[in-house]
Order: C-alpha cells, then structure tokens, then sequence
C-alpha cells in the first residue's frame, strides 16, 4: 500500500522560506515522476513543480527561480524548497505520485496515481 506524508508546511510572512517533506512508503520514489500540487480555495488544483527518474524538473511560472523540487532517494523523500514566498503562494500543498516516468504532466493532476494528505502553506504580507 502506497502512502504520501507530507511536512513542513506553516504560516510565514511575504519574503520567508519554507520546505516541504513528502515522505512515500510503499514506492519507490526514484524511479517514476512525483510532483507538487497546490490548491486554493475555490480554485483548481494547480501544478507547482514535477521531477522524473532522471531529475529533469519543471515548474509552473509563477514559482520559477523562487522554489526548487528535489529527491533523496535514500530517504525515499520529495522535497519542495520555497524562497521568497508571497501572499498568492497560500494554498494547501500536495505531494503527488505517478506509476510512469519520463515526461511528468505539471498542467494534468489527474494523471497521478496517488496523492498525500495536504500540507498548509500560508503567507501574510
């Protein structure tokens, strides 16, 4: 059984830095394309950043140069590295987990095969 817990998620001001953890149990996160998911309310699920078997990643606009997605594979971790944060950043964060690699889908939540619980992410001005 595949499990998703994500960490580190909290309530910082505009400018401040937060990293997530996703830890995965029952996968092996080395060898297929996990991502970062967030979602506002009364929005869409949006993708943040993916990463494949090989580290090739990708980031949705608004994120790039600020936050940089990572794995250990030893600690079988995902990790979402967050810098200078904004107001529009608040959002529940998900970590995601797909059954395929290569091109990870940032634009299609719906792809991914298993999802964690959510991890909050509040940033005031």
């Amino acid at each position: 059984q595949v499990h998703l817990v994500e960490s580190g998620g909290g309530s910082v001001q505009a400018g401040g830095s937060l990293r997530l953890s996703c830890a995965a149990s029952g996968y092996t996160a080395s060898r297929y394309c996990m991502g970062w998911f967030r979602q506002a309310p009364g929005e869409e699920r949006e993708g943040v950043a993916t990463i494949n078997s090989v580290r090739i990643t990708s980031y949705a606009d608004s994120v790039k140069g600020r936050f940089t997605i990572s794995r250990d594979n030893a600690k079988n971790t995902l990790y979402l590295q967050m810098n200078s944060l904004k107001p529009e950043d608040t959002a529940m964060y998900y970590c995601a987990a797909g059954l395929w690699d290569g091109y990870c889908y940032l634009s299609n939540p719906y792809k991914y095969n298993y999802w964690g619980q959510g991890t909050q992410v509040t940033v005031s001005s």
